[in-house]
């Protein structure tokens, strides 16, 4: 049972791509442009994300591992981190770019491998 449950969310992460989540009403159905890069994807030992445009203190990235776990929360301002991976185990994971009001700004997925 456990096997066919970790195969079933390996799909579903797979089969999810990165996407941009607007809280606003008004832009129901209007497509936001990527502000998020990520590189390198894989990744081993770090992984980089930079932003089109600054973002204020108050901004967060948050973590998620395969089974959905938060593994890290760090605080972004600026136009680039380099998040550290070690202590990262070999896997897909998932982040979110949220912003001072912890809303989703944007999501997407990468790959750590070891």
């Amino acid at each position: 049972m456990k096997k066919v449950y970790t195969i079933s969310l390996l799909m579903v992460l797979i089969a999810t791509t990165s996407f941009v989540v607007s809280t606003d009403p008004s832009n129901v159905g209007e497509t936001k442009a990527k502000i998020t890069n990520f590189y390198p994807n894989p990744a081993s030992s770090f992984i980089n994300f930079e932003f089109s445009k600054p973002l204020e203190k108050g901004h967060t990235i948050i973590l998620y591992n395969f089974i959905g776990k938060k593994v890290s929360e760090i605080p972004v301002s600026g136009s680039k981190i380099t998040v550290s991976l070690d202590g990262f185990f070999r896997g897909i994971y998932v982040f979110q770019l949220r912003n001072k009001a912890a809303n989703i700004i944007e999501s997407g997925k990468f790959q750590v491998i070891k």
